[in-house]
């Protein structure tokens, strides 16, 4: 990574009054967890596409807790990259004035960091909510000891994950939207651009006067709109620009 880029970043950073970081895929990806999506997203000959939608679940509850508890497993044994770290470290610092972290992911790796406002736009895998209730609650358990769970109700209990097919939880992306508003910079790491609404999210913060960074291993449709885009991995980059920052 070319210092001078770096540096000029880290002084749009220092500048910065209401900073938002919005991350995707890639972060995790750091971590070791698979995406789950093409060619290394097939699990028991199925694709993700076929299985997170709320008719597969109808159809048969527990193939989609057999996936899901498949995912927790994995995710239950990674851990935090430095790209995590850093930003638990900006919004539990005394950097900016504000921030906000939007994330697609459903990991819980943000939060485990030591983030602890982070507007989870697309759920958590952490999370089970009664299909006939509609209780929701955290539940860690690895590996499920009942497939598909129960609620205290009887009733079947769901992934607290966004579907294909199915709307962002309002309140996380009204906020969201609310702090891309008063944005003056935005980052966008390790997300493809291509998912909507979060893909929407750098436009529109840019059409309100803000600064739109970019952290990701390849160009993305976001890069053309970027006024920087640096090329490399989340949890190499960010310590560069935390290393400016404290300077």
């Amino acid at each position: 990574m070319e210092s001078d880029l770096i540096n000029s970043v880290s002084s749009l950073l220092k500048s910065s009054k209401n900073l938002v970081v919005l991350t995707g895929a890639g972060v995790s990806a750091e971590s070791g967890i698979p995406t789950f999506r093409g060619k290394d997203g097939l699990w028991k000959k199925y694709r993700a596409e076929e299985l997170a939608t709320p008719e597969a679940f109808r159809r048969n509850p527990t193939l989609v807790w057999e996936w899901y508890n498949y995912r927790r497993e994995i995710i239950n044994s990674k851990k935090p990259n430095q790209g995590h770290i850093v930003l638990s470290k900006w919004e539990n610092g005394e950097y900016f004035g504000s921030f906000t972290l939007i994330t697609q992911n459903v990991d819980g790796l943000h939060i485990i960091a030591g983030n602890k406002n982070v507007l989870e736009i697309h759920g958590n895998i952490w999370k089970v909510r009664c299909i006939s209730c509609g209780k929701e609650e955290f539940s860690y358990e690895v590996p499920l000891g009942e497939i598909p769970p129960k609620c205290e109700c009887g009733g079947i209990l769901r992934p607290g994950v966004v579907w294909f097919g199915e709307s962002l939880p309002q309140d996380a992306l009204s906020k969201s939207f609310e702090a891309l508003k008063n944005a003056d910079v935005v980052m966008v790491v390790g997300t493809s651009g291509i998912v909507y609404p979060a893909a929407s999210m750098p436009y529109y913060a840019k059409e309100g006067g803000a600064k739109v960074v970019e952290v990701n291993i390849s160009k993305t449709p976001i890069s053309e709109y970027a006024d920087y885009f640096l090329k490399g991995k989340a949890g190499e980059i960010l310590p560069e620009l935390d290393k400016e920052l404290a300077k």
